[in-house]
């Protein structure tokens, strides 16, 4: 697959509910981090982690909300592994009908049809709303840091 056909896989199978397949988009050793996190950017480096992280996120999300990926445009790069997809979901919140929308830009690198990295760029906090999740985030946010770790 090229890495359109893969993050398109990718797109879709977090819509469609499809988490089980998504790990398999991944080499067995990646990295992907969500640098824009209100949570923290807590790296994936490998696809069980992935697996780990698609099957307890993936139906906390899909639980209180419904989207498709909307407006996607891939761009190619100088780098023939590496794409940048700028695209929205756009849903539903199920308890009340109330449309929304969160905008997203990955920058994946794919080789041998696997993601071996990817930077996930997305709008955390219209999803938090969207779930209803607003509250939870406070309460995280209000939390001490935990002490930065040596490098």
């Amino acid at each position: 697959m090229t890495p359109e056909e893969v993050f398109l896989k990718l797109v879709h199978g977090v819509a469609d509910r499809d988490f089980a397949i998504l790990p398999e988009l991944y080499a067995e050793q990646t990295d992907v981090r969500h640098p824009m996190s209100p949570y923290g950017d807590h790296p994936l480096l490998s696809r069980a982690a992935l697996a780990e992280h698609f099957g307890v996120n993936g139906p906390r999300v899909t639980e209180v909300v419904q989207f498709q990926p909307d407006n996607i445009r891939v761009h190619e790069t100088a780098d023939p592994e590496v794409v940048v997809a700028e695209f929205e979901y756009a849903g539903t919140v199920l308890a009340t009908g109330d449309p929304f929308r969160v905008p997203a830009v990955f920058v994946l690198r794919v080789r041998d049809g696997l993601i071996v990295e990817s930077r996930d760029y997305i709008d955390h906090l219209a999803m938090i709303r969207a779930r209803g999740q607003v509250e939870e985030l406070i309460t995280h946010l209000r939390e001490p840091a935990p002490a930065p770790t040596a490098s």
